[in-house]
């Protein structure tokens, strides 16, 4: 017992010692923000899941940051304790908060990355110049050093192409890591006067591509469209922070991606990645992800669990999704692909069942009968995507059914979808719940999102006044029509 608490407290000792984030309270805060040029502060409170899942990174990005030029300071405060009126003073509602302090004094909200190469990243582009001046050929090459891909200016003396660079590293000093030089013994080494060049962090070097690319045009739309042809390589390492770089059509593969504990394991999967994809270059971009941090789009496929191989998935143009079925390989991942390309596999579908009976006033569309049930029914559409744990869409639903009802023989169908159960079609945007869309049977391919009221008779007055044909039952004006005897 004795050695396990000892065990115990010697770890939670290294622990802090690794840990650089200081902690601020009341009778601190404004003495130690003052004491250097940059702080990040994270406000929290100990029972917030969200301050909980952020601390690991935090304190991962304070151990990342030690050292920086000009030094850059994470600090956190208890808003439940210690730090009651500074929370207050600054107007912290909800956890965690995180304000960027200078010279003590506030500057600005951060709204950053929440994950701790993000955090790096996002902070130090808030000191200094934009790109780091090198003044020899050692600092530079100690400057390649970091796990970051660059962009490094070789520059003699000015000209316009300094220019384009210095205007390209002030508007993507956030997201990307810039430096340049003019020393001569740099110049010489890499042979370049007026240039700028690219390398990649040096835990992406392989032997299929350079890890280095130079730029051959001139201009800053030329520059930005370099750089993100070519920032990522052949095979990218898709995180959190950066996930929104890459667009459909992809390819990804998930696994235990891990560059700080296991980047010779990482690279052992990536490397046969890498040996495949260069002739899909164009068509597809390609990336590597962690299986944890992507959970959610692994179940988005049906993946709850993946074994030690990576699971390969891909979206095309339309967003449609498709799974590499077989055990992952050389020849597996080869032949995937080559049936991608030539169109010959299945679209993987999120759906529910469909439904057995399907005979009630407002139709259940799942993924599987969407096409049939919604896009060729030969009719006039509402159809609601909701989430069962919406509050707005609970209170919808006796309001949906009455309008089902009072419709129900009409040509026009009253339908609604589960988004959180099925693939929503790429035509929809749904970003909240509920979301409606009205769909003419004469033009499907154009749904009308419905921005009306949430009542029955603004619902009948909008079908009758846009219904293809007029109604049966009501006119244009949403009135019931007077019945013949």
């Amino acid at each position: 017992m004795l050695f396990k608490s000892a065990f115990v407290f010697v770890t939670l000792f290294a622990f802090s010692l690794a840990s650089d984030v200081l902690d601020l309270s009341d009778d601190d805060f404004n003495t130690r923000v003052a004491e250097t040029e940059t702080t990040l502060v994270m406000f929290y409170a100990p029972w917030c899941g969200h301050c909980k899942r952020l601390k690991p990174e935090y304190a991962h990005a304070s151990e990342l940051l030690r050292g920086s030029d000009p030094p850059i300071a994470l600090a956190q405060i208890d808003c439940t304790e210690a730090g009651k009126e500074t929370c207050n003073k600054f107007s912290v509602s909800g956890y965690p908060t995180l304000k960027i302090f200078k010279n003590g004094e506030f500057s600005t909200e951060y709204n950053g990355p929440r994950e701790a190469a993000g955090i790096v990243k996002y902070m130090r582009a808030q000191t200094g110049p934009a790109s780091k001046e090198l003044n020899s050929l050692e600092e530079l090459e100690k400057y390649l050093q970091a796990q970051e891909s660059t962009l490094i200016g070789f520059f003699e003396g000015d000209s316009s192409l300094k220019s384009t660079f210095q205007k390209y590293a002030d508007k993507y000093r956030e997201k990307q890591r810039f430096g340049h030089t003019s020393a001569a013994d740099a110049l010489k080494k890499y042979g370049v006067t007026d240039g700028i060049i690219l390398f990649r962090a040096p835990q992406y070097a392989n032997k299929f591509e350079e890890n280095q690319v130079k730029f051959e045009g001139s201009g800053i739309e030329e520059l930005t469209t370099f750089v993100k042809g070519n920032f990522h390589g052949l095979v990218g390492h898709r995180t959190r922070d950066n996930a929104a770089e890459f667009k459909p059509p992809f390819v990804i593969a998930y696994y235990a991606v891990d560059y700080a504990k296991n980047p010779k394991g990482t690279n052992y999967w990536r490397n046969r990645i890498l040996k495949v994809v260069k002739p899909y270059k164009g068509q597809y971009s390609f990336a590597i992800s962690s299986k944890d941090e992507f959970q959610h789009e692994l179940n988005e496929y049906g993946y709850d669990y993946t074994g030690d191989k990576p699971v390969v998935l891909a979206r095309d143009e339309r967003n449609q999704k498709f799974i590499m079925k077989d055990e992952f390989s050389i020849e597996n991942l080869q032949a995937f692909l080559d049936d991608l390309e030539g169109g010959k596999l299945e679209p993987y579908l999120k759906s529910e069942p469909v439904p057995e009976d399907n005979n009630g006033p407002v139709k259940i569309a799942v993924a599987k009968n969407f096409e049939d049930l919604i896009t060729n029914n030969g009719k006039d559409t509402l159809i609601e995507f909701y989430a069962p744990w919406c509050g707005h869409c609970k209170k919808l639903v006796p309001v949906y059914d009455e309008l089902g009802e009072k419709l129900a023989d009409e040509d026009v169908v009253i339908a609604k979808f589960d988004a959180t159960a099925n693939d929503v079609p790429p035509e929809f945007e749904v970003r909240g719940f509920p979301t409606l869309f009205w769909l003419p049977k004469d033009s499907k391919s154009k749904p009308v999102k419905y921005e009306g009221g949430r009542e029955v008779d603004d619902f009948l007055n909008y079908i009758a006044k846009h219904a293809t044909e007029e109604l049966k039952g009501f006119n244009r004006a949403g009135k019931p029509k007077k019945q013949e005897l």
